[in-house]
């Protein structure tokens, strides 16, 4: 007679397969923290300006410190791969808040250029790690994991320009120190929340194996960010500018970045889920073809007519980012950190490309006609999204 033992899982054990709710919004939580403190440069930039007496050539180096650390993300990536690096995650928002609340304080160039490398590294550390950690706590719902992941970055970019104004308005440019709390409470809470979940594959990967992934998956991936990148740096760095040109209100100039993160906090939240169930290539060609669409609406409205459009546009455009991101942790499940490294690499370093041409276009031309080159020029992408990997 032979006996039949059956292993029961432990109770309160969560595993892979599962969505971790509580986990993932944590790190969502972080992801707020982090870009909110992060979009404090572009507000602080003319009190910088004035309290240091530097040129706008300085004065516009210092949001290109902030990106330069993303270099670093797929050496990140491989080393989040091998060796688990879940405090970098942890830890990450605390170092960027601190270096940004202590901007005030930098009574030199020199000084303002450290503090932002290091807010830089920050950001370039949590964004190359934190994606993949999500990855392997949302089970089989990965699209609805990244949109709300993203959710929580698009909300920090949403609030931090209205929060910083508020903390300059009441405590001056030299007392935002005190928002140093804010960073290590929230790496508090993540220590606590998050020092348990794995942070690595639990069976590490030969690197060569990245090699045919590298090859299927991140040119064409390359084929789609550039052009893509195109529209939304237009947008994100330029339209303000070209609202004041058009003779719109400063306020409305001011509050459309506002209008349009927020906007894309919507649609990231509605793609990522829907992606999981119709394709993540259907997302992306319907999201390019009628974000570019609205964008030829954009640039012939003016006045009031221009916040629904504005709306219609942020929750197109921002509806493609965290669709990539599935696609990019489901491609390379045994080496997701260093796969998300070179995909944050790309999206980082694409932005001041796009807006050294869109700036040069608009000098020549004029930023109308640099608005209507991006517009097309995002059209590009579409024929490669038929190039990328099938689901896996």
């Amino acid at each position: 007679m032979t006996t039949q033992t059956q292993t029961l899982p432990a109770a309160n054990v969560k595993t892979e397969a599962e969505f971790q709710t509580g986990e993932v919004s944590t790190i969502v939580g972080g992801h707020f923290v982090n870009d909110t403190f992060t979009s404090f440069t572009a507000p602080l930039l003319p009190l910088i300006i004035e309290k240091l007496s530097l040129s706008l050539t300085l004065a516009g180096s210092l949001w290109s410190l902030t990106q330069l650390p993303a270099l670093f993300n797929p050496f990140i990536g491989y080393l989040a791969d091998r060796v688990s690096l879940r405090y970098l995650v942890i830890f990450s928002p605390a170092v960027t808040v601190t270096a940004m609340s202590l901007l005030g304080l930098a009574s030199n160039y020199a000084t303002l250029a450290i503090l932002l490398l290091i807010a830089g590294a920050g950001t370039a550390a949590f964004h190359a790690t934190s994606p993949p950690m999500v990855a392997r706590i949302a089970g089989k719902r990965l699209g609805l994991a990244m949109s709300i992941y993203m959710s929580g970055g698009s909300l920090g970019y949403t609030i931090g320009p209205l929060l910083v104004v508020w903390v300059v308005s009441n405590w001056t440019l030299t007392g935002m120190y005190p928002l140093v709390a804010v960073g290590w409470a929230t790496s508090l809470v993540m220590y606590w929340r998050l020092r348990r979940i794995p942070a690595r594959p639990q069976q590490r990967q030969n690197l060569r194996e990245m090699l045919p992934i590298a090859r299927y998956l991140f040119l064409p991936l390359l084929a789609v960010i550039v052009p893509r990148t195109f529209l939304l740096t237009a947008v994100g760095v330029y339209m303000p500018t070209f609202i004041r040109e058009q003779g719109g209100s400063l306020w409305l100039a001011g509050s459309s970045l506002s209008i349009w993160e927020f906007a894309g906090l919507f649609g990231g939240l509605v793609a990522g889920p829907l992606s999981d169930r119709i394709g993540r290539k259907r997302v992306m060609v319907a999201a390019i073809a009628a974000s570019s669409a609205i964008m030829l609406v954009l640039l012939n409205v003016q006045g009031w007519l221009l916040l629904p459009v504005l709306l219609a546009l942020g929750f197109t455009a921002m509806a493609v980012i965290p669709v990539l991101l599935a696609m990019v942790q489901e491609s390379a499940p045994n080496h997701r950190s260093l796969a998300n490294g070179l995909f944050m690499s790309m999206i980082f370093l694409a932005g001041p490309i796009a807006a050294f041409f869109i700036g040069l276009l608009g000098d020549r031309f004029g930023l109308l006609t640099a608005f209507y080159v991006s517009t097309f020029v995002s059209l590009l992408a579409i024929p490669a999204i038929f190039l990328l990997p099938k689901k896996s």
